[in-house]
């Protein structure tokens, strides 16, 4: 499910025709070299693509007309090798609508103190074109990260890294469907939203389908594929004892094997990516599809429990952007809390949907009563999650805009063995503390649901907030209640002057 589809990043240099052919050769040669070492030399999630230099306002239209309207290119690398007068770049910027950075670099490390002449300062003036194309893209309020250092620098290839990821997620955004099982649990308010408004924003489409459209899938399934699909269940993880073949429960294994296999049909027939469903509207499942939905994000797809479509998105677009990397990704929620004065801890979970990929161990699959739905016991995943640094993110419609809510959080190992605690579970805790984190959390009208990784960081997510043009609020070691609500106070009136 992960598995992208090849994707390309453009690499266009911008020069000028007064330089001549020779030196106009020479800024081209350097400028494939760049593009040779990122991609040889460097772990990028993508292709960077070499395009010839840019001397003219014709040229720079067509490329940019070129990128919109290309499947593969999915943002575009600027780089000023020279002085390239800004106005030519005016009337393809005013077209882009692919994601754009800056680079702000120059081809040698160091100036030759000894030998610097004027063809060399004609040449290597990245200084100077780079400032000049810098000032067009904000007067014409161009979104775009700059990133400034030399090309073969480790931090430059890191934030390059990061908002490369951050351009992959937004084409997955933009190309997402998303089914919805049923409506969003009854009067809960924050797994409502825009749907519209969130399509014309974030690119992802979202609609409704009715139990009986799953269920015809999930009535085509055979035995013999149940029977392999319950194989590789023995495979993956510990079964019960009452789930195997012998056991009392094992009809409910073969069931949620059922569902998952469905479910799996539907979502491929209709190249969904992400879907959500609610416990309040199972009608023709036997059991409310925990496993199922645990397996499906451990390959890549997008869940929101209880109907919440935003939170699905949000996880799928995070899992696309951590691709490759170390680390999971999961549909998470804020449970309880640990209010002891020197030891102050989140425990995150769900009813059942988490996903193994932040697992710590081998995931027990087991079967509880769940005391919720009026279905059958279901069948689910059990396990501690992994330790260390992640963040915790959550987008929250405000009516007139969204917003991006992250807190910087540290995962810790719990002191006891929680036997009576049937779910997957993880310990965290909050940066700075849980009463800032919480305190700031509510202030920015947080949801209970969220999208944790291991994978991905801070950076991440603001780059994709910034590709998106959305707010962003973060909540980390350095926050401050007063300073954070004068901050989204600031975002308040910024969002509200951006919207007339």
């Amino acid at each position: 499910m992960l598995n992208l589809a090849p994707m390309e990043i453009w690499f266009l240099t911008g020069s000028q025709h007064l330089y001549g052919d020779e030196l106009l050769g020479q800024v081209d040669q350097n400028a494939k070299h760049i593009v040779k070492y990122l991609n040889q030399d460097t772990e990028l999630p993508a292709k960077i693509v070499h395009k010839p230099v840019l001397t003219g306002s014709d040229a720079i239209q067509s490329i940019i007309l070129e990128a919109n309207q290309s499947n593969q290119c999915i943002g575009l690398i600027t780089w000023m090798h020279t002085f390239s007068p800004a106005k030519m770049w005016i009337r393809g910027l005013s077209k882009l609508n692919k994601p754009l950075v800056h680079l702000h670099t120059q081809y040698n490390v160091s100036i030759p103190w000894d030998t610097i002449d004027m063809d060399y300062m004609n040449l290597h003036q990245s200084a100077h074109g780079g400032r000049e194309f810098g000032h067009i893209c904000t007067r014409m309020r161009i979104k775009r990260k700059v990133i400034v250092g030399h090309w073969k620098d480790k931090s430059v290839q890191q934030s390059l890294e990061s908002w490369i990821r951050a351009a992959v997620g937004w084409h997955d955004s933009n190309n997402m469907k998303i089914a919805r099982f049923g409506d969003n649990m009854r009067d809960v308010a924050v797994t409502e939203g825009d749907k519209v408004e969130a399509e014309r924003i974030f690119g992802y489409s979202v609609n409704g389908y009715g139990l009986g459209d799953l269920i015809a899938h999930i009535d085509t399934i055979n035995k013999t594929e149940i029977k392999q699909l319950c194989e590789v269940y023995a495979d993956e993880y510990s079964i019960d004892e009452s789930l195997s073949s012998d056991g009392v429960s094992h009809n409910s294994l073969l069931e949620i094997a059922k569902i998952e296999l469905g479910l799996r049909s539907f979502l491929t027939a209709g190249n969904f990516t992400a879907f959500t469903d609610t416990f309040e509207n199972l009608h023709g499942l036997k059991q409310l599809p925990g496993l199922a939905v645990q397996r499906l994000m451990n390959d890549g797809y997008g869940f929101g429990a209880e109907g919440d479509w935003k939170h699905a998105a949000l996880v799928r677009t995070m899992k696309v952007m951590a691709y490759g990397l170390d680390g999971g990704t999961s549909f998470m929620e804020d449970y309880t809390y640990h209010l002891d004065q020197h030891n102050e801890a989140v425990l995150g979970s769900h009813m059942l949907e988490i996903c193994p990929s932040i697992s710590n161990e081998k995931p027990r699959c087991e079967i509880y009563p769940l005391g919720i739905g009026g279905k059958a016991d279901p069948v689910r995943l059990i396990f501690n999650a992994m330790t260390g640094p992640a963040v915790n993110a959550s987008v929250i419609d405000l009516g007139n805009r969204f917003r991006l809510l992250l807190n910087q959080i540290d995962s810790i190992e719990p002191d006891f063995n929680l036997p009576k605690l049937p779910v997957a579970r993880v310990l965290w805790l909050p940066q700075p503390d849980l009463k800032t984190s919480a305190t700031a959390w509510i202030y920015a009208g947080g949801a209970h649901h969220t999208c944790l990784s291991f994978a991905l960081n801070q950076q991440h997510i603001r780059d994709f907030a910034q590709i998106a043009d959305v707010e962003l609020a973060v909540i980390d070691q350095h926050t401050n209640i007063n300073q954070f609500n004068n901050e989204l106070r600031f975002n308040d009136l910024a969002y509200g002057i951006q919207m007339k």
